[in-house]
């Protein structure tokens, strides 16, 4: 008999939100310095919002005015999050890393979704979050998501009433 993957469990709302609260420092795998990039997008809206970005990406030697390390391990600094921008073959590799460093949590997203990564992660003491984006995220618990600045905890361009 065949298991699957069963990737909501690492989508757990109050792991969300206590990662998103206490973590201080986010060293991002995969951060671009095209500003056309998701990743760039994301890290600079972290940024902008307190939180200190330490790229991780070979092919760059600064983004967001922070010089760009090869891997994790070359990281001088404590890591709290690994959030990741990569393809999902890369997560075992990284999550490897992550528990190497000692960091708290491990977040990959959107179809950064790789059960070995996960369980890697888990095993080495680390919160595990997949398929979600970070900045979606913090905005819908810590942002506004809402043009009125609540939370409707729900994302979507169609207005009730008008479907």
């Amino acid at each position: 008999m065949t298991t699957t993957f069963d990737v909501t469990r690492y989508q757990d709302k109050g792991t969300i939100q206590k990662l998103l609260h206490n973590t201080k420092t986010i060293a991002i795998v995969g951060l671009s310095s095209n500003v056309l990039r998701a990743s760039y997008f994301v890290g600079a809206y972290l940024q902008s919002h307190g939180y200190r970005i330490i790229p991780v990406n070979p092919r760059e030697s600064e983004v967001l005015g922070e010089a760009s390390y090869e891997t994790l391990l070359d990281v001088p600094v404590e890591v709290d999050m690994v959030n990741v921008f990569r393809a999902p073959a890369a997560l075992p590799a990284i999550a490897e890393e992550a528990v190497a460093i000692k960091a708290s949590s491990l977040w990959c997203q959107f179809t950064v979704i790789n059960e070995n990564g996960a369980l890697i992660a888990e095993k080495g003491g680390l919160s595990v979050v997949m398929d979600r984006c970070i900045k979606v995220e913090h905005a819908r618990y810590i942002g506004r998501m809402h043009w009125l600045g609540f939370n409707t905890n729900r994302i979507t361009s169609v207005r009730e009433g008008l479907q």
